[in-house]
């Protein structure tokens, strides 16, 4: 580490003997753009970006990168670290906190005797967590240290999360469940999700007119995922008793309107804020940013230490292609991910075929990990999870002089998708589950099966028009198509429909109504 320079945006006794230990003199001079750089989440560094020093990392002092510019570091070949697991005890404690605040009413009361100097012991009477119901939307880290912690108060605990292996929440005496409708029905429901396309606004005012009167919400995780607007509304009638939040869709929230409501509790973003958590985010952050100057590990890199790549530009379009076969197919494939098959064609693709498969695994679980994995951990989530993953060296008996077929099993059905490069960087799909079909694989699309009988597609075209959504493209694949495997799908029909509009779940529903319907799906790409 010669020469090595490593700068953090705030001067921690905690980072500094971590520094010390790896050998670095450390300074705070944050205007100095080395070799490492650490940040917490307010710093908002554009030079970090536009530097031609040689800066080789910049570590996230958390989870969020919102203040760093990814795409631009993996362009400049700048690896980009968070530490996603330091604070995790801290945000399960204050999820519990809120918990409480929300049974017991504990800040009210505090007010009320110090303000106000009342000892009205009547006003304050609340419920017991004992035998309620708490849903447990997001069963990861905290998710699953929450759902233990409720056990320990006797609470009967639900766990809604579609991507992990049943048996993870069994273990611990949780009770696990594929029907959402069933987390609607607890008398507490609590979220610990990612915040992406599928999981934003999540909770609306349909899913509360689901769940029970007076019924209490918590969010410690990611602002948005309830849908703010809705939720006052909810609390304001009662429907919704109480809500505990320590996030919000728009940070800061000074002038949120929920805060002029009684019935919620509020906490600003303080999930990480321990003593006991910043130590570690800043021990772990610095220890990382040693590694990045050394050369040695990118710990929770999340994104390709491209300089470090022997990867010609030749080969980068199908290390994208290979990510987007995976993330299209997470999103159409029914239930949790249980194997990952890669199969490439094409002897230039040879040499590349671990980075491929990497590309791929990072595709297919990012709908449900989204920052959680990159393209260091890949293999080791995907093993973790107990997901099999399968790459395959095919002979070329294809058109195409390079193609790769990724295929993913879940709990009721398989999904192949197969795709190759035009011109050296234009990515296209052309096999979807055995339907022919030569697609841009963009936006927001509507992936519909059905019979293959006259009047479908004019169906479908009338029922999308109806919901006020405009059609973009529309690709089809019929029974006479062939699939990568030469098996031939009879009497069907697979439509691609690229929208302009968001895809709600009644248009959805809609089109599942139609008499011919097999299956439809909602992807984003």
């Amino acid at each position: 580490m010669k020469d090595s320079k490593i700068t953090e945006s705030k001067s921690t006794k905690s980072v500094k003997d971590a520094l010390s230990k790896g050998g670095d003199k450390s300074t705070a001079e944050s205007k100095s753009l080395k070799d490492s750089k650490t940040a917490d989440s307010k710093s908002k560094d554009s030079k970090t970006t536009e530097s031609k020093a040689k800066l080789k990392a910049i570590v996230r002092a958390g989870v969020g990168v919102d203040n760093v510019d990814i795409d631009a570091c993996s362009k400049l070949g700048v690896v980009v670290m968070n530490v996603p697991t330091a604070n995790t005890i801290a945000a399960v404690e204050l999820t519990m906190t809120h918990m409480l605040n929300a049974i017991r009413r504990f800040p009210g009361a505090n007010h009320q005797l110090k303000s106000e100097r009342k000892w009205k012991r009547e006003d304050w009477y609340g419920i017991e967590l004992k035998d309620k119901k708490l849903g447990v939307i997001g069963f990861g880290n905290i998710g699953s240290r929450v759902g233990i912690r409720a056990k320990g108060f006797e609470m009967d605990v639900i766990a809604y999360d579609p991507y992990i292996n049943p048996n993870k929440a069994l273990d611990v005496g949780v009770k696990y469940t594929k029907n959402f409708d069933d987390i609607l029905n607890c008398d507490i429901i609590t979220i610990h999700t990612p915040k992406n396309k599928q999981t934003t606004n999540m909770i609306t005012a349909k899913e509360i007119a689901k769940m029970k009167d007076g019924v209490i919400l918590i969010n410690c995780a990611r602002g948005g995922l309830y849908n703010e607007a809705d939720l006052y509304k909810a609390l304001k009638s009662g429907k919704v008793a109480w809500a505990g939040l320590d996030v919000f869709d728009k940070e800061p929230a000074t002038d949120n309107k929920l805060l002029d409501l009684p019935n919620i509790y509020v906490t600003p973003h303080i999930g990480a804020n321990t003593l006991e958590s910043q130590e570690k985010i800043a021990i772990e952050a610095a220890e990382a940013a040693i590694s990045a100057a050394r050369g040695s590990a990118f710990p929770n890199a999340l994104n390709l230490p491209t300089k470090n790549q022997d990867i010609p530009d030749s080969i980068t379009a199908y290390l994208e292609l290979a990510q987007k076969l995976g993330y299209f197919a997470a999103q159409a494939v029914n239930g949790a991910i249980s194997a990952i098959s890669l199969q490439i064609h094409g002897d230039e693709l040879e040499k590349y075929k671990d980075a491929l498969s990497t590309f791929g695994i990072v595709g297919a679980l990012k709908p449900s990990l989204d920052d959680k994995i990159n393209y260091v951990n890949a293999h080791f989530v995907a093993k973790d999870r107990g997901i099999a993953v399968k790459t395959t060296l095919k002979r070329n008996d294809s058109a195409y002089r390079n193609l790769i077929t990724l295929s993913l099993r879940g709990d009721k059905d398989t999904m192949s998708v197969s795709g190759t490069v035009y011109d050296g960087k234009i990515v296209r799909f052309n096999n979807i589950n055995g339907f022919n079909m030569d697609l841009e694989p963009r936006g927001n699309m509507i992936l519909f099966k059905n019979t293959d009988v006259p009047g479908v597609i004019g169906n479908v075209g009338n029922t999308i028009a109806k919901h006020k959504v405009n059609i973009a493209d529309f690709r089809l694949g019929r029974a006479e198509s062939f699939g990568s495997s030469g098996s031939k799908s009879k009497g069907a029909a697979l439509a691609l429909i690229l929208v302009d509009n968001n895809v709600t779940p009644a248009l959805l529903k809609d089109l599942q109504a139609i008499k011919e319907c097999i299956s439809v799906r909602n992807v984003l790409m």
